[in-house]
């Protein structure tokens, strides 16, 4: 039994009823900010009303088939695909400088097509697995998922709750309310048996109905975006809209942001492995990658920013004790869903930030004891402490350096300190060679 083994109600490979997975899938789809990447980057190419409402369509779109595309076929993972905050800065750089409103689009596209295609030469290569195997012993997948939910937890509270859009104070007691709900839900679940598959399973769509709810009587819901949002649309600005042009600097650049994704992702797969307590085979490793350039590929030709492996998804699977892969089909058609029917989308755009951060924030934070779990014994003998220690500082420190010094740093230079998990990923890995007295062989969750 999945419970079992790892905790979990419904393990990953066990089978939902159908209606009952389509409405777990709709709580990962409600649990995932996928729509704020989207907007931000409209907003900073100055998108009409029009483009910007076609972006965040097509990026639904996106999410839906690179989600059933890796669920189902490649890395056969409980897991949806999202649009990655990395590549803002390279979509306006690249757009701004191949010609903006006359072309800038087309070449973004083009450049990402070329990226996403090298990474599926990377999984067909079956080069991926071994650098995983080599270099990623517990110590370090857990400190990079440490590390993961670490990095969300500043966005959770400042973008989502603090800095959002409203009085703080309301985003304050509308947060605090979300979360309680949530807390409620999942007390209810755990006390009486009888009533866990309905309140501890949906927990967090109760919460965040609870949120919606008390939000629209404060008069924080805008409604007036769902009434005027059409029911059914066909994507209308994708690569046939814009084209597809080639641009070598631009081309480098998504190379190197698609490396930055991959080491997110690494860091995503490892933090659902060790939720759901499935180890993932060298086999998917190398199918995973390949599943993720396919994913990104679509989202170019869309006309979307490039996709990556939701880590949301790890923390909602630990609350909701629910990892079946049939829930993350059900997620991934909720997401093509979206990507034709206007009203729905924007009636999850139209949910306060606030309601979301209430919910986000208990999410990261289950995501980083996932990590202090894979780590597992945390006596700090020898060296182990600054293997831990120091990716734990960068992470923190990029997530709290100013923008100054970003935006004064070399444009290459600004991507990796756009990504704190990277820059972890990166100390944790090398602070591993030089400072382990042991000799890894094997990785967190990588079977043969």
């Amino acid at each position: 039994m999945a419970e079992e083994k790892s905790g979990l109600l419904i393990g990953a490979n066990d089978k939902v009823p159908v209606v009952e997975a389509g409405l777990l899938g709709l709580q990962h789809v409600l649990a995932m900010d996928v729509y704020v990447p989207p907007l931000i980057i409209a907003g900073l190419l100055s998108m009409s009303t029009a483009q910007t409402s076609g972006f965040l369509q097509v990026a639904f779109l996106a999410c839906g088939i690179g989600t059933l595309l890796q669920t189902s076929i490649f890395m056969k993972m409980p897991m949806s695909q999202g649009p990655s905050y990395v590549p803002i800065g390279a979509i306006v750089g690249v757009f701004m400088a191949n010609g903006a409103a006359n072309g800038g689009m087309a070449a973004v596209i083009g450049s990402s097509a070329v990226a996403a295609i090298l990474l599926i030469l990377l999984g067909l290569s079956g080069v991926y697995q071994k650098i995983v195997n080599t270099l990623i012993p517990s110590i370090v997948g857990g400190t990079i998922i440490t590390c993961v939910g670490l990095s969300l937890l500043p966005s959770a509270l400042n973008d989502n709750i603090f800095k959002a859009s409203g009085n703080i104070y309301q985003n304050i007691e509308l947060a605090a309310i979300t979360m309680i709900a949530l807390l409620i839900s999942i007390a209810i679940g755990t006390h009486f048996p009888q009533l866990q598959r309905f309140f501890k399973i949906g927990s967090i769509v109760i919460a965040l109905a609870v949120g919606t709810i008390v939000a629209s009587f404060m008069g924080l819901m805008d409604w007036s975006t769902v009434a005027k949002a059409d029911w059914f649309t066909l994507p209308q600005f994708t690569a046939l809209h814009y084209g597809i042009s080639f641009n070598l600097s631009a081309i480098i650049t998504f190379i190197i942001i698609f490396m930055v994704l991959t080491t997110e992702t690494t860091g995503t797969w490892f933090a659902m492995s060790a939720v759901t307590k499935e180890n993932i085979t060298n086999k998917q490793w190398n199918r995973g990658v390949i599943g993720e350039g396919l994913s990104c590929l679509v989202s170019a030709l869309l006309g979307s920013t490039p996709m990556t492996g939701y880590s949301t998804n790890a923390g909602v699977v630990s609350i909701t004790g629910v990892a079946s892969r049939r829930v993350f089909v059900a997620a991934g058609t909720w997401f093509v869903i979206l990507g034709f029917f206007g009203k729905l989308s924007a009636l999850l755009a139209a949910i306060p930030a606030a309601v979301i951060g209430g919910v986000f924030a208990v999410i990261v934070v289950i995501i980083m004891l996932s990590g202090l779990n894979v780590i597992g014994d945390l006596n700090m003998t020898g060296n182990k402490g600054y293997i831990i220690g120091v990716p734990i500082v960068m992470t923190l420190a990029l997530v709290f350096l100013p923008e100054k010094v970003v935006n004064d740093a070399p444009q290459m230079l600004q991507y990796l300190l756009g990504s704190p998990i990277t820059v972890a990923a990166i100390t944790a890995v090398i602070l591993n060679l030089l400072l382990s007295t042991k000799k890894s062989v094997a990785s967190v969750s990588t079977i043969n």
